[in-house]
């Protein structure tokens, strides 16, 4: 090389400081990185290892990989040497999402799955619970009918039997305004059994019926007196003919002031239907083997000598009702006679005339029943066959064999008719 080399200069002398300059220095360098925004699209990284270029000879692209050019026209110096030229930068590169300008790097979200609401059950709770305590209802209803209305132990008891209906012999289906002597006193029966009883109360509400249910029903009534355990008859609306006949020996007879009792009587009724037999065409040809054996039948009228006996069976009932009459009222049978002639009687007349002892309803009459079976203090009521949906629709307390229809078809159609 010759001396005039040391004065010459490269084309860029001045502006490109030689190879061992970096094109921008540290001071630099942190100034840029403290002014520049990234690009919302690319991330332009250079390896540690390589010398960056000038700033002219990188060209960054957005979105593309970026190229790095050098001048290829680059003079050489003055002894011929090409000029140096750096190592390309090893360039990366990576892509970022976009952010915008001053705000924090992108931080990847939770992965937390996402909250759902359950649905509300709160209104299938409550119908659980709603079912439930019917049920438990139902079952303490169940059991505290089972037991007579009586689930804790008590020796201070007072029996309520019901009497409501016409009075039958038969047992009868519940609720077709007919009660049966048998239940009857099958009911006396039990509260007797139970030791805990102290006294009874019959609540009567009926107009009489058949003389023979009054009589057996008026037995009962008079055992249960005579074995220590009072009696107490408590009046309704009305209690004649055979519910007066059973109320007889009670040990106390507690009517209303308008109760219609009395009736102190006997009935037999007979129809006659012949002449409308006759009217429509219907004959009858009887075979019997006594005179008598179809009395009472409807195709024929009472002979004279049919009647009579009538009227014999009739009066013989009839001394039977007042001799009963008699005997559980302590009256004589003069007394009674006076008084049997059929008539009803109001609860307050019939107080007067010694048929009824006191006043007052059905809660009356359990106090004066308890006061009688010597109870101190608040008595415990038990319903032995007090009347319920059940029974009503259904059949009563013993059971039935027979559909209303049968029994009122062999109740109101027996051709001897029924004494009351």
């Amino acid at each position: 090389m010759t001396g005039d080399n040391k004065d010459r200069k490269t084309e860029d002398d001045g502006d490109y400081p030689g190879y061992h300059t970096y094109p921008y220095s540290y001071d630099d360098k942190e100034k840029d990185s403290d002014s520049s925004v990234p690009s919302d699209d690319k991330e332009v990284r250079v390896s540690e290892n390589d010398t960056p270029v000038e700033d002219e000879n990188v060209v960054a692209v957005s979105g593309e990989t970026a190229t790095v050019q050098t001048e290829d026209n680059t003079e050489d110096n003055a002894s011929g040497s090409p000029a140096y030229i750096a190592p390309e930068p090893a360039v990366e590169e990576v892509k970022t999402e976009p952010q915008a300008e001053g705000r924090k790097a992108y931080t990847e979200p939770s992965r937390e799955p996402p909250v759902i609401k359950k649905k509300s059950r709160k209104w299938q709770y409550v119908a659980i619970i709603a079912v439930l305590l019917f049920v438990i209802g139902a079952s303490f209803a169940a059991i505290y009918q089972a037991f007579n209305g009586d689930i804790y132990s008590s020796d201070g008891k007072v029996a309520v039997i019901y009497i409501q209906g016409t009075l039958v012999t038969s047992t009868v289906p519940g609720g077709f305004g007919y009660v049966s002597s048998e239940e009857i006193s099958d009911n006396i029966r039990r509260a007797l059994d139970d030791e805990d009883v102290k006294a009874i109360v019959l609540r009567v509400n009926s107009g009489g019926g058949s003389s023979t249910a009054g009589e057996e029903v008026y037995s009962e009534v008079k055992k249960a007196s005579e074995s220590g355990v009072p009696v107490v008859v408590s009046m309704g609306s009305t209690a004649a003919s055979a519910a007066y006949h059973l109320s007889a020996p009670a040990d106390l007879i507690v009517a209303n002031p308008t109760t219609m009792t009395g009736s102190i009587g006997t009935i037999w009724i007979f129809q006659n239907l012949s002449k409308y037999y006759d009217s429509e065409g219907i004959e009858y040809y009887v075979v019997k083997s006594g005179e008598t054996k179809d009395m009472g039948y409807p195709w024929r009228g009472l002979s004279d000598e049919e009647k009579e006996y009538a009227n014999k069976v009739v009066s013989q009932v009839y001394n039977e009702f007042i001799k009963d009459v008699a005997e559980g009222r302590d009256m004589s049978l003069s007394e009674v006679k006076a008084l049997a002639d059929g008539r009803i009687y109001i609860g307050s007349e019939a107080k007067e005339l010694g048929l009824v002892d006191e006043m007052g309803n059905l809660y009356d009459s359990i106090d004066m029943a308890a006061e009688l079976g010597g109870i101190e203090g608040e008595p415990t009521v038990v319903y032995m066959n007090k009347p319920t949906l059940s029974s009503l629709l259904f059949s009563s307390e013993t059971g039935v064999d027979v559909t209303s229809e049968e029994f009122i078809t062999y109740y109101e159609g027996n051709p001897y008719g029924y004494i009351s």
